[in-house]
């Protein structure tokens, strides 16, 4: 670094300050001009929360985006920590970025020292009354309308300053890419690089029409399936098969691709379908409870249900967790624990 720039940035800093804070300074518009230069004052944890955020990411560039450095400022902070460490974590390409052996290896444990380095970063803000800014939150649509949107109101009584921005769908949104802060899902997880926190597994149930029973008749056992059709269900991720009816026999899991007339993609289209008598279908019971209650669908082969389906939150990996979202994730477990079989 030069002479003349290391006066310029000493005005701004303190000799404990950060790579971070020496970007606040360069960002803020008080250096006359881009400049380029070794970070000398690069820590250690700057260096692994990087690489951790890599990893998740799988790219140096949306590493960057989500620490809000510049893109070379994360591969510099690589190039020194293998240094440090006397190992290559990363093999690199013009497109992907894949761990090594000893990547592997080291990324377990800085995973849990950034996890722990955060947790007492924010230990003294954990006092703060009054939650305020802005949680994007994604939750699958049926969801959204019937559990959480009536809970809200509760929810913003007690913090009127929280605005939730709340989408609803049944595809796997791409969390880091489209903002959002936390999602609720059910069945898959999605990308592996999301940070996960199961809640519970969901009940399913079995269940179809009046109408179409008396057409196909009631199934004794699943020995009568291929008799039978069901409404397929095709899963989020393009390109995959619809997926086959399960049930469970003891311990043992089984599946069968059954003949139907019409797949569909989410569902509220896949309850409708079986209320018009389309066939039967398998489905959380919270989903389908009213349309049982009322007796408008009725359950099948009750002894041999499917999977219970699990259900987490995910989040994308990020520097730290604002204490808003910690408070936001633990009033949607305790407003889902009722409906849940415990992990």
């Amino acid at each position: 670094m030069s002479l003349s720039l290391m006066r310029i940035l000493h005005r701004h800093l303190d000799g404990n300050s950060s790579v971070w804070d020496i970007h606040k300074v360069i960002n803020s518009g008080n250096i006359d001009s881009p400049v380029s230069f070794q970070y000398q004052s690069m820590s250690l944890i700057d260096e692994i929360r990087v690489f951790v955020s890599v990893t998740h990411s799988g790219s140096f560039t949306t590493a960057a985006a989500l620490l809000g450095i510049p893109r070379p400022t994360a591969s510099l902070a690589i190039q020194k920590l293998e240094r440090r460490l006397g190992s290559r974590l990363f093999n690199r390409t013009t497109r992907h970025v894949k761990l090594t052996p000893d990547g592997e290896e080291f990324f377990e444990r800085a995973r849990l020292f950034i996890e722990d380095a955060e947790s007492l970063e924010h230990f003294f803000h954990t006092q703060e009354t009054e939650m305020t800014g802005r949680l994007r939150v994604d939750v699958p649509s049926r969801i959204a309308r019937r559990l959480i949107a009536p809970a809200l109101p509760e929810f913003h009584a007690r913090h009127p300053r929280l605005e939730i921005l709340l989408g609803s769908s049944d595809r796997l949104t791409d969390l880091a890419r489209e903002g959002f802060d936390c999602a609720l899902r059910v069945g898959s997880a999605g990308l592996d690089s999301l940070i996960v926190r199961p809640l519970g597994r969901l009940r399913m149930v079995n269940c179809a029409s009046p109408d179409y029973l008396a057409r196909f008749g009631m199934p004794a056992s699943p020995d009568d399936l291929p008799r039978h059709q069901a409404i397929h269900y095709l899963p989020a991720t393009i390109g995959e098969q619809p997926v086959p009816w399960e049930w469970m026999e003891g311990p043992a899991r089984h599946a069968l691709r059954m003949p139907g007339p019409v797949a569909v993609n989410n569902v509220e289209n896949y309850i409708a379908c079986c209320l018009a008598g389309l066939g039967m279908i398998q489905v959380p019971a919270f989903d389908v409870q009213e349309h049982l209650d009322r007796g408008e669908l009725v359950e099948v082969l009750p002894a041999w249900p499917a999977p219970a389906m699990p259900i987490q939150l995910v989040h994308p990996y990020a520097r730290y967790r604002p204490r808003r979202l910690l408070i936001f994730n633990d009033w949607l477990d305790g407003l889902l624990t009722p409906l849940l079989e415990c992990e």
